[in-house]
């Protein structure tokens, strides 16, 4: 190419004015011609390049932690504004909860109306696929991903991130009206045309010991459900009659007159016999087919859509696997799941990375922000704190519904520590520290008296003096048989009260709940060795520091163990945190928070692994370190695990997880 251009500038030159002004001067402005030209030519195969680079597709997900390129999303030339929003889905007359919007962005367009990524996924059966784009969402519904991509553009706000469905409901003709907080939505009419069921074989052609699989017409909202082993699936579509008397076949049909002549034909076919398998229940009504089973011992269920024909597919197999996924949620906030191989298990493991330094903090948070007596789920801890994300976080008293451990949250001490267990510190610079930690603390009198303070506001009860602030709540009942509350207000003593529940002289009772004062707190002491010394008008102060003194630049504070990970290095010593026997040994289902080099906050819920329990201690430290964190603590776990993002438990139903105390909250800040 650069050869014939040459040959031919050259040519055109020689036959030009140029050849009377001298070879000089004609071979000079032939060298500048030739450089021109090589220029234009280089910068469009420069060009061509880079347009090839970027259909490079992207690039697989790797197992271990890593920072991604995040993209920013563009900002709206107009201005966003809210035209309505709800918690109820009105879906051809059957009605859900799930969070929706509707906004308009400019004055000359129409409407959006989106759904939560949790609605859409518990409405209407759409399962989220791996993405990295932060502006739009891939996901699988009736389609080949391999050979369709489906995707929603998203909207972000500081609890949910919302898909847009507007011209996907366009294409699908469904109709949508809005009632209030209730979002109407009309589907076309589809029908189940036929129910079959695979049985496993004995050359293992069918991976799963039982497949049912569903035929439909069109592709249509499905929903599922479960109660204790009784798995439903609610349809948007009518059944065949031909389907319904497969499975609850007609009286037969008389074959002989009234005289008893036989009848000259039958009047129907005979109706094929459903397929061998499980029993199923079959429910229609008004366009609505529900499909009931029950799901024998030791299988677990999963459900998704295929397109060509249309199709609904329920797998009962013998091991819980989890779809690989991976998805950029917001900005510094990643979503990821996928199984890991340690030694001959396979885990179930899924977890959120979380870059602390782009706009994205961290908090403690608990059942009640009135008081820390009470427990709740995880999903309502996190809807009432208004978080995007959450974790269960340290132990607590199911009982007595007490915390047992450190909870700190912007420099005030909600819950001191105990027993020198494992806690995890944090700023909102993104500095972060895992390790062993207790409190010291000391009640300083006017005559020089110091007295230890064992706890602030815990759950752990020893013997000796303990502080109840007015984040404990309003007032305090107390805790053992026999102890006196002084109550200090202004750092002064202003009332020393003894409490026991054996009737005093005269058969008086003692008081039974103790207001704690709002400029103030209670001296709770549970030996009569320090009451002696604090009358009446007692001028007080308390002094407290932790161990090691490096968290005290840390403001916020959360107490779990056993530490897991240090530098990489395994430390785990459950012993030596005075866990019990019995916790050491489990096996069961983990919470764990770790750190990663670059930084990277890892919060990680952990299940069964496939044919057996879930990870024990030294399991989850390996977890860990293998997902590449440096350090990491356990967390309370068990049926206590809960894992949570934008409205939804993301590793368990909401109907198996326990109500827990308290957790870790993340908070992200968006203009909306």
């Amino acid at each position: 190419m650069v050869w014939y251009l040459k040959k031919r500038i050259s040519r055109f030159l020689s036959r030009s004015p140029l050849r009377f002004y001298g070879k000089k001067l004609w071979r000079k402005r032939r060298q500048l011609a030739i450089v021109a030209i090589i220029g234009i030519l280089l910068w469009v195969a420069t060009s061509f390049l880079k347009k090839e680079e970027q259909l490079v597709s992207a690039k697989p997900m790797t197992v271990l932690a890593q920072e991604l390129p995040i993209p920013l999303p563009k900002k709206s030339s107009g201005q966003y504004k809210l035209l309505g929003q709800g918690d109820r889905i009105s879906l051809n007359g059957q009605t859900w909860p799930a969070t929706w919007s509707k906004w308009q962005i400019g004055t000359n367009r129409k409407p959006h109306i989106a759904v939560t990524d949790a609605g859409l996924k518990q409405t209407m059966g759409v399962e989220l696929l791996s993405s990295w784009d932060l502006t739009k969402q891939a996901v699988q519904w009736f389609t080949d991903p391999s050979a369709e991509r489906l995707t929603f553009p998203t909207l972000l706000t500081n609890q949910y991130r919302y898909l847009d469905i507007t011209d996907f409901a366009d294409r699908l003709g469904w109709q949508m009206l809005f009632d209030g907080t209730t979002l109407r939505i009309k589907s076309p009419t589809a029908t189940v045309t036929n129910i079959q069921q695979e049985q496993p074989s004995k050359n293992g052609e069918v991976a799963v010991p039982h497949r049912i699989i569903l035929d439909l017409d069109l592709p249509t909202p499905w929903q599922v459900s479960q109660q204790g082993a009784v798995l439903s699936l609610h349809i948007d579509a009518a059944a065949a009659p031909g389907l319904m008397e497969r499975y609850y076949p007609k009286p037969p049909e008389a074959t002989t007159d009234e005289q008893g002549f036989p009848l000259p034909y039958a009047t129907t076919e005979p109706i094929p016999p459903p397929n061998p398998g499980l029993p199923l229940r079959i429910e229609t009504s008004q366009n609505k087919t529900t499909i009931r089973v029950d799901i024998p011992p030791g299988l677990h269920p999963r459900i998704w859509s295929v397109p060509a024909p249309y199709r609904l597919v329920i797998d009962l197999a013998t091991d819980e696997v989890i779809v690989e996924r991976d998805i950029i949620w917001a900005t510094g906030l990643r979503y990821r799941q996928q199984m890991f191989n340690l030694g001959s298990s396979q885990f179930p493991v899924m977890w959120l990375e979380i870059n602390p330094r782009q706009s994205i903090m961290l908090r403690p948070i608990w059942s009640n922000p009135n008081t820390l007596v009470g427990i709740t789920p995880l999903v309502e801890q996190a809807k009432q704190w208004q978080v995007a994300a959450a974790i269960n976080g340290g132990f607590f008293n199911r009982n007595t519904q007490l915390p047992l451990g450190a909870i700190r949250r912007d420099g005030l001490w909600l819950s001191s520590p105990i027993l020198n267990r494992g806690a995890i510190a944090w700023n909102d610079s993104g500095e972060v520290k895992i390790g062993h930690l207790s409190l010291q603390q000391v009640l300083i009198t006017s005559t020089g008296e110091r007295l230890p303070v064992l706890s602030v506001n815990s759950g752990y009860l020893q013997s000796g003096i303990a502080v109840h602030t007015p984040e404990w709540g309003s007032t305090y009942a107390p805790l053992t048989e026999n102890e006196t509350i002084i109550t200090v207000e202004n750092d002064r003593v202003i009332s020393v009260e003894p409490f026991s529940r054996i009737p005093l002289l005269g058969n008086a009772l003692s008081k039974t709940s103790f207001p704690i004062p709002s400029e103030g707190y209670l001296l709770v002491v549970r030996d009569r060795s320090s009451a002696d010394v604090l009358p009446v008008g007692t001028i007080v102060r308390l002094e407290s520091y932790p161990v090691p003194l490096e968290f005290d630049r840390y403001p916020q504070v959360m107490g779990a163990g056993p530490l897991l990970l240090q530098n990489r290095q395994i430390v785990l010593d459950a012993k030596a945190e005075q866990f019990r026997d019995n916790f050491i040994h489990q096996a069961a289902h983990r919470s764990c928070i770790g750190t990663t080099a670059s930084g990277t906050i890892l919060i990680v819920a952990v299940g069964n692994r496939i044919g057996g329990p879930g990870p024990t201690l030294n399991e989850i430290a390996e977890l860990m370190r293998l997902m590449g964190a440096v350090d990491a603590l356990n967390l309370d776990g068990g049926s206590s695990t809960s894992l949570y993002l934008g409205g939804q438990l993301l590793n368990r139903s909401p109907h198996t997880a326990a109500r827990i105390h308290n957790g870790l909250g993340v908070f992200i800040q968006t203009d909306r």
